[in-house]
This record gives structure tokens, C-alpha cells and sequence, in this order.
């Protein structure tokens, strides 16, 4: 089952948290950090499809509203 974009950012934020104690071995830190980096890329996945995802709401003709899709450039 996929984690949820507030689940993977608590993670992470555990991640960051043991890699900052400094109780973990060179091996265990690495493995925290290439962990942390695949988290973090997902992540970024997940907030660029919803970047796709957003509507500009504007204001039309005769006061009606509008929607547009958002496109990034």
C-alpha cells in the first residue's frame, strides 16, 4: 500500500532525526541517508502531480467564475 504524502514526510522526519543523534555507524548512516533521499524523491513526485492538479480560479465575463487548468513553466 502507498504511504501518503504526511506519512512519508514523518518518516523522513524520523530519518533526519536518527541521522542528527550521531548513535548510528558510517554503514547505518548511509543506508538512513539513501533512505531519506528515495523518501524525499517520492515526495517531490508526489507535490509536482499535485501542482498539476491545481486550478486557477478566474474571474470571466459577466462576473462568472472560471476554472483553467494550472500549467507550470
Amino acid at each position: 500500500m502507498k504511504k501518503s504524502f504526511e506519512e512519508q514526510i514523518a518518516e523522513l522526519e524520523q530519518i533526519i532525526n536518527e541521522l542528527e543523534n550521531g548513535n548510528l555507524n558510517l554503514d547505518d548512516s548511509v543506508a538512513k541517508f539513501e533512505e531519506g533521499m528515495k523518501i524525499s524523491k517520492e515526495c517531490n513526485k508526489m507535490l509536482e502531480n499535485a501542482e498539476k492538479k491545481i486550478t486557477i480560479l478566474l474571474n470571466g465575463e459577466n462576473g462568472e467564475v472560471q476554472e483553467e487548468n494550472f500549467t507550470a513553466e
